[in-house]
């Protein structure tokens, strides 16, 4: 089982990463670097419970900037990086696909430069690249089947496809110089802190203020739900005991169409909220499908169960509950995201 004196995690401040900063923080000796750009999806809000912590440090860049990468190898000398840092939503991409390529392809491929020059220079023991992906690549499914670590490469928007292209290159870092990496693809992740711009704190937020419910198409495009401290779990796995050079799928088992989803996102706050049964389903309104909607995502995960013990623990009716009432207990948290207020203190304090 590897052990690690300094993790670097890039992209801290998002969803899924600050989950992982703080689970590390709270359950690991390490010393925890958080490098974020503080883009609009970065909120340090998420992180205030570890801020002070002694073996946490924030630190404001790009990995873009070579310069500023290398000063932070040279300062902090990690021996795990975890690589979180993306452009992550689907919608902006087709808008704007260059930022998605920007720091999806060229900042993978600056950071894996950098970590690649410090680990050839200094040979730390038991060094790893982890970089954090989605089965978005895997491009689209029937009705029947599931991704598996081997399914070809098929994306579908500019996101999936700066993902894919930034999966390829870690693994020619490693097949090229020998770079120890491990990858994997998630399933979509969701619970507290997360951005509400996603499904499912966009219906909670329209749900709880009476607004309408846009859903895509049909509603019938299925996904698979995996609760983001689940998804910690099997990055921690993967991280002590992943095969170098290995890919691992993750997955929720939780397969739904989005409108059963915000079916039960309607009936549950509709009952948390204490109002009749069936008003919150009364505001859906089914609006223009997305460009390039990929129709069904599905993950086997039986390679990192049976090779790394790891299993989803939360089920999804579960984990929507426990979201939900995140969000109903932390609605300053989400006034402050939705109005953008979130960004003014700390952008004030790593001005520049």
């Amino acid at each position: 089982m590897r052990n690690f004196e300094t993790i670097l995690i890039t992209g801290g401040a998002g969803f899924i990463g600050n989950h992982v900063v703080r689970y590390f923080i709270k359950n690991w000796e390490s010393r925890i670097i958080n490098l974020d750009k503080l883009t609009y999806a970065g909120n340090l809000e998420n992180l205030t419970d570890v801020e002070d912590d002694n073996n946490y440090t924030f630190v404001k860049g790009c990995i873009t900037d070579t310069s500023f990468l290398q000063e932070i190898f040279a300062e902090f000398k990690p021996d795990l990086v975890m690589h979180l840092a993306a452009e992550s939503h689907v919608d902006r991409s087709i808008v704007s696909p260059l930022e998605f390529v920007s720091t999806n392809v060229l900042g993978t491929v600056n950071l894996l430069n950098v970590a690649k020059d410090y680990w050839q220079k200094t040979q730390p023991e038991d060094f790893l690249f982890y970089h954090i992906s989605t089965d978005e690549v895997f491009g689209s499914l029937g009705a029947s089947g599931l991704f598996s670590e081997k399914t070809p490469y098929d994306p579908r928007s500019p996101y999936s496809a700066s993902k894919a292209s930034s999966d390829h290159f870690v693994r020619a870092y490693h097949h090229t110089y020998g770079l120890p990496v491990v990858l994997s693809n998630c399933s979509n992740n969701y619970g507290p802190n997360q951005f509400p711009e996603k499904l499912i704190p966009l219906m909670i937020n329209n749900i709880r203020r009476e607004l309408p419910l846009p859903v895509y198409g049909d509603g019938k495009n299925v996904r698979d739900w995996l609760y983001v401290e689940d998804h910690v779990l099997a990055m921690e796995a993967i991280a002590q005991l992943g095969r170098i050079g290995e890919t691992y799928n993750i997955g929720g088992h939780n397969e739904h169409q989005n409108i059963e989803l915000v079916h039960q996102l309607c009936d549950l706050l509709d009952e948390k909220l204490g109002r009749p049964a069936g008003s919150a389903r009364g505001r859906i309104e089914f609006v223009k499908d997305r460009l390039g909607h990929d129709r069904r995502y599905a993950i086997d995960s039986s390679k990192i169960q049976a090779e790394l013990g790891w299993r989803p623990l939360v089920q999804l009716r579960e984990g929507l509950s426990k979201t939900i009432d995140w969000y109903l207990e932390n609605t300053d948290w989400l006034e402050h995201v939705t109005s953008g207020a979130y960004q003014e203190y700390y952008q004030r304090m790593y001005a520049g």
